[in-house]
């Protein structure tokens, strides 16, 4: 998802945590603890929602939308951008109804955020049935310069991130029945087919059947790439054009678990051929610190693990999807306390602390060369992707980033990122980070809750059939 500059402050100090086991908790020194008792717990983690749904709040605009990001550095008041996407608009949406389900805000209230967002996005300009990628939050128009800087905007369709307002829609639509024929209007028009590119066997790398990355809307031209690599986040947008019926079925066995052996890539992979349904497919993983693992494409927490907070691929895909989602926690885990020796982990794209955005992760994990590396960055909102998975370690290192870098503001939840060898805190929170905090609480406090549109119809009869078909041969 392309982001652009953002402005972060702040300090703080350093601690250490000696890694525990999967399944269980160890701490040394410093470590902050773990709430002894489930009610405690359960308390502190109501207390992170509620301030990560106030800071959304704080984002949500006259219009009806959510900026793309909250100032909160300095003595003056939050400050919302100017700048929004559908990815934050989706986050707006899918954080309403969990907030409304976790009691933080009643039926009646949920029903009015739910309906004035949904009237801002039917008045958004769209394209081929699908939103552009930057709008004003405060107008709704679509921005054609960037803010503050005035630089160009191209106007720009992204799969990925109308993938990811279609899914708060969808959340929206399941939570508020007055709102179904709208949002059943509103994604009418969104045909998945408008990116994908049939597959052809004897021109595979022009016809890949894979979907196209966007579309240019000034000059009617698509991205030059394609989303090949199966564990990143856009095929959450593959998943909807399955579900849809716009989109093959055969299409989900077009994109690639590793690339061939040989080719350009973080690690030569091992596997097999198989055939699946008719199509050759190569099971490839990498090994990392002794377990086998499907690499996402740059090593981050979101790419693997924000599809699962509302796709249950874990339950339908147990020995493949389930097992890799808790592989991937694991890699950022030891990376953090025992590669690194941070005393830290959970890296994941987040505003840069000291200014910026960039992209954190963990290289050996993720596919491309040179990818997203960690750099000593710790991104509060990887911790929450990973407590479904790992919840005691993922509350641990949290409350320890709390206590040693004040990263937490007092009423809105975790700023985004925290520079573990400076101290440096970010002064902003991202509409999209706290979106992934808003639904990972939700996963944990209520399993399943935001998973409900996703759980039935063509989900159920045309994407839970291909993850129970799923091998990837790493149990």
């Amino acid at each position: 998802m392309e982001r652009r500059t953002f402005l972060g402050a702040g300090a703080g100090a350093t601690a250490a945590l000696a890694l525990a086991a999967p399944g269980a908790l160890a701490a040394t020194g410093t470590a902050a603890a773990v709430p002894a008792r489930d009610r405690d717990a359960e308390a502190l983690l109501h207390r992170w929602f509620r301030d990560t749904y106030r800071s959304l709040d704080a984002m949500h605009t006259d219009f009806g939308l959510t900026a793309d990001k909250l100032d909160v550095a300095g003595d003056g008041a939050p400050v919302q951008s100017v700048n929004t996407s559908p990815t934050n608009i989706g986050c707006g949406l899918w954080a309403t109804v969990a907030a409304a389900r976790l009691g933080v805000i009643d039926a009646d209230a949920m029903r009015r955020r739910l309906t004035r967002t949904v009237a801002a996005v039917e008045r958004l300009e769209r394209a081929h049935g699908f939103w552009l990628n930057w709008y004003d939050a405060h107008t709704g128009e679509v921005l054609t310069e960037w803010p503050g800087t005035g630089d160009p905007v191209r106007p720009f369709l992204s799969s990925v991130d109308n993938a990811w307002l279609v899914t708060g829609l969808r959340i929206a639509a399941d939570a508020e029945p007055s709102l179904r024929p709208r949002v059943g209007e509103l994604l009418s028009g969104a045909d998945w087919s408008f990116f994908y590119t049939p597959y052809d066997a004897d021109d595979p790398v022009n016809h890949p059947g894979q979907l196209k990355g966007g579309f240019w809307t000034d000059d009617d031209t698509y991205t030059g790439h394609w989303y090949g690599a199966l564990n990143t986040e856009p095929r959450m947008a593959s998943y909807l054009g399955i579900a849809d019926g716009a989109v093959p079925a055969d299409h989900y066995w077009h994109t690639f678990r590793t690339l061939l052996p040989g080719m350009g890539q973080e690690q030569d992979p091992s596997g097999e051929w198989a055939e699946v349904d008719g199509f050759r497919i190569w099971r490839g993983h990498y090994t990392y610190r002794g377990r086998k693992i499907v690499p996402s494409w740059g090593g981050s927490m979101f790419e693997s693990l924000m599809v699962p907070l509302f796709v249950p691929e874990a339950a339908w895909s147990p020995r493949s999807w389930g097992l890799n989602h808790r592989r991937h926690v694991w890699s950022q885990i030891e990376h953090g306390l025992r590669e690194k020796d941070y005393g830290y982990w959970g890296f994941s794209p987040a505003n840069v602390p000291a200014g910026g955005y960039s992209e954190y992760g963990v290289d050996a994990v993720g596919m491309q060369i040179g990818g997203y590396t960690s750099k000593g960055v710790v991104t509060p909102h990887a911790s929450f992707l990973a407590m479904p998975f790992a919840r005691g370690q993922a509350i641990a290192n949290l409350l320890r980033i709390e206590r040693d870098f004040g990263a937490y503001h007092d009423g809105l939840g975790f700023r985004d990122s925290v520079d573990v060898h400076d101290g440096t805190v970010s002064g902003s929170m991202l509409a999209l980070d706290q979106g992934m905090v808003a639904a990972s609480l939700a996963q944990v406090l209520q399993p399943g809750m935001l998973q409900r549109p996703f759980r039935r119809g063509g989900f159920a009869r045309r994407v839970r059939p291909l993850l129970r078909r799923e091998e990837f041969g790493i149990a």
